[in-house]
């Protein structure tokens, strides 16, 4: 199958790694171009000078950017991949964005007679080095099964939920839950050290339980280190959570912790933290 990888981030390029890794064809495109330099020297491949490019010839596209803005540039503008896919490819945006962008691709490449998939990830960059995303998909079941050994060379598990933009709201969705549980988290160190307890101790105590998460088990020790350079920054989750808000909104849905929470990273920012990771919450007990 022959592959194009629009955006080489911290997703992006150890995504498409798996998939060259995987033998499969593949021609990146990145908007810095040094990084789709540095992609081809590192696992081989092609790389291309616009989107268009890249994608001429491919079976599938695979995208992921940074928000809907992005996506729409590199699908639908004037050197976007549509303008350079061949008839029956599958397009597959891996970008955390919205159900109502998914659904209008989905509309727009199917009147050119592309199949479209929205399909955004879980897992952060540990997961799309280690080949163990999470992907929540949207669209047709034939689109899937053709595309997902492609999926699968850098996921753990991927699953087809319904109609177009549902890959999308299940992301807004996890993304709910993970704000949730990293709060939790911030609270639970703070209140254990400042009353006197062993951060560590109570860890492992706490871990082996029902308040176990995997938040906890990768988070906990860089928190009480107050170390915030670890995946997935204040910044983007800030963005996913305004994604949230956003679908509750229109379909009349309270979300008061998601409310609370985004507050709470709107704090980091002004702090200087938008590149923090999301479990730098804590500092807002601690470096006050």
């Amino acid at each position: 199958m022959k592959v194009a990888f629009i955006g080489l981030g911290v997703m992006g390029y150890p995504m498409a790694g798996h998939v060259k890794n995987a033998g499969m064809d593949v021609c990146v495109y990145n908007r810095t171009v040094a990084k789709a330099e540095q992609w081809v020297k590192e696992y081989g491949g092609t790389m291309a000078l616009t989107p268009m490019e890249a994608a001429s010839g491919c079976d599938a596209v695979l995208v992921c950017v940074g928000n809907d803005n992005d996506v729409r540039e590199v699908t639908s503008g004037d050197k976007g991949v549509l303008k350079g896919m061949k008839e029956g490819a599958i397009l597959v945006d891996h970008t955390t964005a919205s159900a109502a962008l998914a659904r209008e691709l989905y509309k727009e490449a199917k009147n050119v007679r592309i199949n479209f998939l929205d399909a955004p990830v879980s897992g952060g960059q540990a997961g799309a080095e280690n080949g163990a995303l999470t992907v929540m998909i949207g669209g047709d079941e034939s689109t899937y099964e053709t595309v997902k050994p492609v999926i699968d060379t850098y996921s753990k598990f991927n699953k087809l939920l319904g109609s177009a933009g549902n890959g999308q709201l299940a992301k807004a969705a996890n993304q709910i839950c993970i704000a949730g549980v990293v709060e939790g988290l911030a609270e639970a160190l703070n209140f254990a050290v400042k009353a006197g307890l062993n951060g560590e101790d109570l860890i492992e105590t706490i871990s082996k339980g029902a308040a176990g998460s995997w938040q906890m088990e990768n988070r906990y020790q860089t928190m009480l280190d107050d170390e915030y350079e670890f995946g997935f920054a204040v910044d983007w989750m800030r963005k996913d959570l305004g994604i949230a808000k956003e679908e509750a909104s229109r379909n009349g849905i309270d979300i008061p912790l998601v409310d609370l929470v985004d507050g709470f990273y709107k704090e980091i920012q002004a702090m200087g933290g938008g590149r923090w990771d999301t479990s730098s919450l804590l500092t807002r007990y601690t470096r006050r």
